[in-house]
């Protein structure tokens, strides 16, 4: 069996443009759905968030309008209670990549807020392209990867196909005049062939071993792409 490492926002707030705190974490729907994928296929899942902090859950992925209703609500929520892994999670800037076959990051409005500026979580992304290492990121998660900067300064996802939270998608979600910049816009800027898919719409990007994911629907999708890069 091996370990899959999540790395998993600490933040529990993104700040806007004026100033004001967004209530926000980790979208529960885009760890769920891959912790119980990779669980189900003999995995063990080793959470790290910067400081070893226990992640907070955006409240709003709890919620009956963002999981198809109430039923998926209550499901959602218990699958969340069996993710046990999140209330002891270890240090990010502790991990070790050697201990690990897979590397899995969920988003949520959080990573915009930590993720994005946070040096030990670009050091590890850089590490896991470098040697290869099966690397799948979602939605708003891929703001993580900015923090990814070569000796030179240049990203070191440069030049990849990905994907993620659209400005489209930020702009339906109601939060796109209110921020301070725009996930799709930063990772363009950083210099990677940014695949956009219709709103809402499941979209996977597989290019070297990195797989993302473009939103919450795209999670489990992904996480079938991840481990077929296992098997």
């Amino acid at each position: 069996m091996s370990k899959i490492l999540f790395v998993v926002t600490g933040a529990d707030h993104w700040t806007l443009a004026d100033g004001s705190l967004h209530p926000t974490g980790f979208w529960a729907e885009e760890a769920v759905a891959p912790y119980e994928a990779f669980k189900a296929a003999g995995h063990e899942v080793v959470v790290a968030t910067p400081g070893g902090v226990v992640p907070t859950v955006d409240q709003g992925s709890l919620a009956p309008e963002a999981n198809g209703g109430q039923e998926g609500a209550d499901k959602v929520a218990a699958s969340l209670a069996a993710f046990t892994e999140l209330q002891d999670p270890i240090k990010l800037e502790d991990v070790d990549l050697a201990d690990y076959a897979a590397v899995f990051y969920p988003g949520g409005h959080g990573p915009m807020e930590d993720l994005a500026v946070n040096a030990d979580s670009g050091r590890l992304l850089t590490l896991a392209l470098e040697i290869g290492m099966p690397l799948g990121v979602v939605c708003h998660a891929p703001a993580a990867l900015l923090a990814a900067t070569k000796d030179d300064g240049s990203n070191a996802f440069a030049g990849y196909r990905l994907t993620g939270f659209t400005n489209a998608e930020e702009t339906q979600a109601g939060l796109a005049e209110r921020a301070k910049w725009l996930l799709q816009d930063r990772l363009v800027e950083a210099g990677v062939d940014f695949q956009e898919g219709e709103p809402w719409a499941p979209k996977v990007v597989v290019d070297r071993n990195l797989v993302t994911g473009q939103n919450p629907a795209s999670s489990a999708p992904l996480a079938a792409e991840l481990l077929k890069k296992l098997a």
